[in-house]
């Protein structure tokens, strides 16, 4: 009776808390579980992530200033939220890494949360997954999105840019979606090239098969990153995979290099941005001023790399040249 009982709770633990290494089975390469958080405490692991304090809006004009407070970033109840508020605010206009000497400050109408692990890990290749909820509303612009450790082949976007989720005026009116909710299509991105006016980018927006808001319930993003291949995922269904035909850099230094500038360590980040050009432009325009205060909640974000594989990642990656 006691290993009956035993054996019940154990699955149903799993149930709730998969297990944190994927298995390839006998032989077979696998995913290894290599940094995570789980957000189970009561405050920000700050040994994981360093809020960025900066109101310049991003490079697309968005309307708030991020910054380091409980209001626009806490954890609790095992979830992260990142909180966004109508108040006006007074802080340092850019990151320190593209910060003027001295830093400016500026002034928003919103305030808003983003965690960063720039300088603390960073990695190539790898499996990118994390639980959320997104908002909704005209205006807001929730993300979780990867940029290069160092500007190995120059400034942005020479270097790249690789966005895993944007979840752009959810349920604002948008003619060409089906199901009769409004905008109900996240979007993924990858941006490249050279330097503005002369970026690129390449993307694509996916909706839930029975066409609901991603903004009802929590989601799992993923992204299969491995040397020449993306592959990007919502709720383990794939929905776009990119190869290096799709993507370049104007870099001297990816001569003769086919997979730049997508070969070098990225970290990652989560935010919630309040307006900016692709918010404001789009669906009912502007901002909503009832779509603020909007939470950004994540459950979890891990990140795996091929056991077997870290040179490329390509085993790991199911049907990929050299995988499984």
């Amino acid at each position: 009776m006691r290993i009956s009982y035993c054996f019940a709770l154990l699955v149903a633990t799993l149930s709730i808390h998969p297990l944190r290494a994927e298995t390839g089975g006998a032989d077979k390469p696998a995913w290894e579980l290599v940094w995570s958080d789980e957000f189970s405490g009561t405050e920000l692991d700050r040994k994981k992530w360093k809020p960025e304090k900066s109101c310049w809006g991003g490079g697309n004009n968005e309307r708030q200033c991020y910054t380091d407070r409980t209001k626009n970033i806490r954890v609790s109840g095992g979830l992260l939220y990142l909180t966004a508020l109508e108040e006006r605010f007074t802080g340092p206009d850019r990151p320190p890494e593209i910060a003027s000497m001295p830093n400016p400050n500026k002034t928003q109408p919103f305030t808003s949360g983003k965690i960063r692990t720039r300088k603390l890990a960073s990695w190539t290749y790898g499996k990118f997954e994390f639980r959320a909820k997104v908002p909704k509303g005209q205006g807001t612009w929730p993300a979780v999105w990867m940029m290069p450790a160092d500007d190995h082949y120059g400034g942005w976007p020479l270097s790249g840019e690789i966005d895993i989720l944007e979840a752009v005026n959810l349920g604002a009116t948008c003619d060409e979606c089906k199901g009769n909710v409004g905008e109900n299509r996240t979007l993924s991105a990858i941006h490249f090239g050279d330097k503005a006016p002369k970026n690129e980018h390449v993307h694509q927006r996916v909706a839930l098969p029975d066409q609901a808001l991603p903004s009802d319930d929590f989601h799992i993003w993923t992204l299969e990153w491995g040397k020449g291949l993306m592959r990007f995922y919502l709720d383990n269904k794939l929905y776009w995979e990119v190869t290096p035909d799709q993507w370049n850099t104007a870099s001297p230094r990816a001569k003769s290099n086919p997979v730049a500038p997508f070969d070098k360590p990225f970290y990652i980040m989560a935010n919630l941005a309040i307006g900016g050009k692709l918010s404001e432009e789009n669906n009912d325009k502007g901002i909503i001023m009832n779509s603020v205060p909007a939470e950004f909640l994540i459950d979890w974000i891990r990140v795996y790399q091929c056991k077997d594989d870290r040179e490329s990642g390509l085993a790991c990656i199911k049907g990929a040249k050299g995988g499984e």
